[in-house]
């Protein structure tokens, strides 16, 4: 089996007139790997690739040394977090993290007990029975992550996870992923257009242009 946790290779897409084409990345397990490059590089795409949101034309993507091509998106143990996190605004907090536990027909009491454990590890337990629309930008990212967590994937996929949040919340917020990230050792790939915020998180940077990509240190 791959040592790392998302592995691309030769991977081609077109759309429009966009197209990428013999695209490589590994990504080792545990590593939080940051996406950036000017808007419509292809970095949201690249996510939705991973995903299986859209299919590659062609190449290899394989999580955990497992090539996902045939699997459907629920099938491939991938936590996404969408740019505005995509809450359901008639659920309250703990409602919106339980919801893949229970389509999968988790059982209610096992159920709370990981929704809670969750909210404690991301400090959001007061928040449990309030609904999105009286949250912060922080406490939404924060209720759209635990939703995902809460169902242990193997890699979690952020897609601009701090641009809807004020600049003086931004920073605690990265250092929150950042500590997170370590606490779980999840593999992560996070895609952003800010530069700070890059610094603050990740272990290596992807640089996307023109559907080619140049992976760099962090410097950490």
């Amino acid at each position: 089996m791959s040592s790392s946790g998302i592995e691309i290779q030769k991977l081609c897409f077109k759309i429009g007139n966009f197209e990428m084409s013999d695209l490589q990345l590994s990504v080792p397990r545990g590593e939080y790997f940051v996406l950036t490059g000017p808007n419509g590089s292809g970095k949201s795409l690249m996510i939705k690739l991973l995903c299986g949101i859209y299919q590659p034309l062609g190449g290899v993507i394989r999580i955990n040394g497992r090539d996902v091509h045939d699997l459907p998106p629920w099938e491939r143990r991938i936590g996404y977090v969408p740019q505005e996190g995509g809450l359901f605004p008639n659920r309250t907090v703990q409602g919106n993290i339980g919801f893949g536990l229970e389509v999968r027909g988790v059982a209610k009491d096992v159920l709370r007990k990981s929704v809670l454990a969750m909210a404690e590890m991301l400090g959001i337990t007061h928040l449990l029975e309030r609904k999105p629309g009286g949250l912060s930008g922080g406490e939404r990212q924060k209720t759209s992550l635990a939703r995902v967590l809460v169902l242990e994937p193997d890699i979690l996929l952020l897609d601009e996870p701090v641009s809807a949040i004020d600049e003086l919340s931004r920073d605690k917020v990265c250092h929150e992923l950042r500590d997170i990230q370590q606490k779980l050792k999840i593999t992560t790939l996070h895609v952003s257009h800010n530069r700070l915020e890059t610094e603050l998180v990740a272990d290596r940077v992807g640089v996307i242009l023109n559907g080619a990509m140049q992976v760099e240190s962090a410097g950490r």
